[in-house]
């Protein structure tokens, strides 16, 4: 059933949202760069290789099926903090991958930008309406935090999130919208048209005073009274100056337009765990809107796929994010299997090292991150991936992250699953001097340029083909 929703703006276009701006409270995991002074000096890397590799041999079994048939999708869902949020490290992951196995779509996006906070995916959002956001950093339960990891709600129908992407090599043509409980709360719309409205309104008229005028010669000038003349415009007394500009009374009217946005919603088709639309053929551009008779909107994320095979990587990170954040909040992995995922990464360690977690804790939550996963998506193998080299507040040596890569080496085969150590693959912390010299690191030593991030990204892909490799040579 198509029902209108109209929107009153001014200067409102669908594809002309007004951007918001960042303004959440900045944790220490929040993303930054600077320009790097570079080192000529050629930097090495060894050691590279995936750890307990077994753990994923369900995974690339689905894998070598996808390469050798050519049909079907595959699932990554990457999870972790501020460099999975700025999808910069993920988005070369996703890049390198797809042109191996092929392109199955760009996967979970979010509007960042509405819920004010940063993410440089080709997925553009704006919005009209007023929203609040809340991220898992935060200790409220109640609120619906769930697979994005910042809850963004809204009270009033009034709205529209358009999405918009950038690079066409995502367009999609299968949306899927995850909200709470799978409630329905949201329609969609893929087009749209302005109507102008021309309405009387009272007339405004001005008089600016000039020198030697008085207010009983301005009110006859106008044929209203002194009274009406100061009750216009707050004055105590018959004083006035030149220069200065008067509103004059009156009891005409002049025409005035607003422009109102129309939209034609489209319901969403029910799915165990989300609502989806389908399209005939691709798009770049999409409007969420209400759903009639919804009243209180959450929305958790969003999947674009598209008709190919291939793998979909989805990147989920939050600023400041750390394992029992997205551990208290239930909802994330009742949402997981919305995206149906075939290999979980885990890259958390940083955060927690600020908040001097013990060995035992970091790893206990990382545990119980993993629990959960299996219990909601049993068919999912998982990867651990270490820290990168950090410097903990600006000046001392980083030791807890060296403890946590320890814990998730040790730990790998007993929990099952792999391992990836990038700390140690990146130098450990003995070689943040050396990173920061080729322009590999922000200024803090903690947080990695645009260079920085996808030089890990290539490592981690090179370890991952060698991986495979090894998986398949067992297969002959």
């Amino acid at each position: 059933m198509k029902i209108k929703v109209c929107l009153f703006l001014f200067g409102f276009s669908f594809f002309g949202f007004a951007q918001e701006t960042d303004s959440l409270a900045v944790a220490v995991d929040s993303l930054y760069f600077d320009e790097p002074v570079i080192d000529s000096i050629e930097v090495t890397f060894s050691g590279n290789a995936i750890g307990n590799s077994t753990a994923l041999f369900g995974f690339y079994q689905k894998l070598y099926q996808l390469e050798k048939i050519k049909k079907g999708k595959i699932n990554i869902v990457h999870i972790g903090d501020s460099h999975i949020q700025a999808d910069l490290f993920t988005a070369k992951i996703r890049s390198d991958l797809q042109g191996i196995f092929g392109n199955g779509g760009f996967g979970f996006t979010f509007p960042y930008s509405v819920a004010k906070t940063n993410n440089s995916a080709p997925i553009r959002y704006t919005a009209a309406g007023n929203f609040q956001s809340y991220r898992n950093i935060y200790p409220d339960l109640s609120k619906p935090v769930g697979l994005s990891g910042i809850a963004l709600e809204t009270n009033n129908d009034d709205f529209a999130i358009q999405l918009n992407v950038k690079d066409a090599q995502y367009n999609f043509t299968k949306l899927k919208v995850i909200t709470p409980q799978n409630n329905n709360l949201f329609a969609v719309s893929v087009a749209n048209k302005s109507i102008v409205i021309e309405r009387k309104v009272p007339k405004k008229i001005t008089h600016k005073i000039k020198s030697g005028e008085v207010l009983g010669s301005i009110a006859d000038k106008y044929n209203v009274s002194i009274v009406a003349l100061k009750k216009a415009n707050g004055l105590k007394n018959n004083l006035i100056r030149a220069g200065k500009v008067l509103k004059i009374p009156t009891k005409g009217t002049q025409s005035s337009t607003t422009t109102k946005t129309e939209y034609i919603p489209i319901g969403l088709e029910v799915s165990e765990n989300y609502y989806e639309f389908n399209s005939d053929i691709p798009l770049s551009k999409i409007a969420i809107v209400p759903n009639n008779g919804a009243i209180d909107f959450a929305l958790n994320g969003l999947v674009l796929e598209n008709e190919n095979a291939g793998i979909i990587y989805h990147s989920i990170g939050v600023n400041g994010a750390k394992g029992i954040d997205f551990n208290k909040f239930t909802l994330f992995n009742d949402q997981l299997p919305a995206l149906h995922p075939d290999l979980v990464l885990i890259s958390l360690g940083t955060n927690e090292s600020f908040d001097r977690q013990s060995k035992e804790f970091y790893f206990a939550q990382i545990e119980k991150m993993i629990a959960g996963i299996k219990e909601k998506s049993p068919e999912a193998c998982v990867l651990v991936m270490t820290s990168p080299p950090s410097v903990l507040h600006r000046k001392y040596q980083n030791t807890y992250i060296e403890d946590y890569a320890v814990a998730i080496q040790e730990n790998a085969p007993i929990v099952n699953y792999a391992f990836w150590d990038l700390l140690s693959v990146f130098g450990g912390n003995k070689a943040i001097s050396r990173n920061a010299s080729k322009g590999y690191m922000a200024k803090d030593k903690v947080h990695y340029s645009k260079a920085g991030y996808e030089k890990q990204a290539n490592l981690f892909f090179d370890a991952f083909m060698q991986s495979y490799e090894f998986y398949k040579s067992t297969l002959e």
